[in-house]
């Protein structure tokens, strides 16, 4: 294992404030992309696992919903760097800048319908007192927080990390589980948190094992909203019959998981109230 700054930086510089300043002087030079790569930015080496920073630090604390996945790829890192760049040449402070960098990871398109359509079937809207989750990600709302279960972008081989090591047992990888999304649960612990697919529920299992997030408030189940997803989402929704899904699709669990989240955001709100 190479010894790389990540044991240190991965400490806690505060509660409410965990971005590893020492970084952000290192985004104003060069190509985004050969940034990234570059030895400038990387926060550990562990074997063929490489993680580097990019600015996505922001948390949006008055966030009602949290959307989960693995880690961002090279493409939203070197977005996000860009937009940082672009947010500093204009005069605004770190907290801005890291506020604009972190805003281009909403959905858009058939993902946004998608992800709608089934917050709203499993009740979300009811919940939060909505017309339709669409309402959430409205302009200028600030109900949704993007995240991921491995807030900085980790690559294995040189190639985005696709959840292979498990991230639980890897210990560089599980360090930033326990530290960065952990402190992000601390701060949203009234908010609903949705892991886009297995490897994101498993990271928000662990923390659920550990006392630090309420199993109530996490939607496991739900399909990734992604187009290519279509015939997965169908059948949640029931738009398509379970028996006639495809075999790469288990229409039964799908359905069964629509069962327990319905019941799941039923039962929050039968709280709530």
């Amino acid at each position: 294992m190479n010894n790389s700054p990540i044991l240190k930086d991965l400490l806690p510089l505060e509660h409410t404030s965990l971005f590893p300043q020492n970084y952000l002087s290192r985004l104003a030079e060069g190509s985004a992309n050969q940034l990234l790569s570059s030895a400038a930015l990387i926060m550990a080496q562990e074997g063929d696992l490489r993680v580097a920073y990019a600015p996505f630090d922001h948390v949006n604390r008055s966030a009602r919903l949290v959307i989960v996945g693995i880690t961002p790829g090279e493409t939203q890192a070197v977005a996000a760097i860009k937009a940082y760049r672009s947010a500093m040449a204009a005069g605004l402070d770190d907290k801005e800048a890291l506020l604009r960098a972190k805003s281009h990871a909403s959905f858009s398109g058939a993902m946004r319908s998608n992800l709608v359509a089934m917050l709203d079937a499993i009740g979300v809207a009811d919940f939060f007192d909505l017309k339709t989750s669409g309402q959430l990600f409205e302009n200028g709302s600030r109900q949704v927080h993007f995240t991921s279960a491995l807030r900085y972008p980790v690559f294995r081989d040189g190639k985005n990390y696709n959840g292979m090591p498990n991230m639980l047992k890897t210990p560089v990888l599980r360090r930033m589980v326990d530290t960065y999304l952990a402190e992000e649960v601390r701060q949203l612990p009234e908010a609903l948190w949705l892991p886009l697919g297995p490897k994101a529920d498993e990271a928000l299992g662990h923390l659920v094992q550990s006392g630090m997030l309420n199993r109530d408030r996490v939607l496991s189940g739900m399909p990734h909203p992604s187009g290519a997803n279509a015939e997965r989402v169908a059948v949640f929704l029931g738009r398509k019959p379970a028996e006639e899904a495809s075999r790469q699709t288990n229409g039964a669990a799908l359905r069964a998981g629509y069962d327990r989240l319905t019941a799941q955001i039923s039962k929050l709100k039968g709280v709530a109230q």
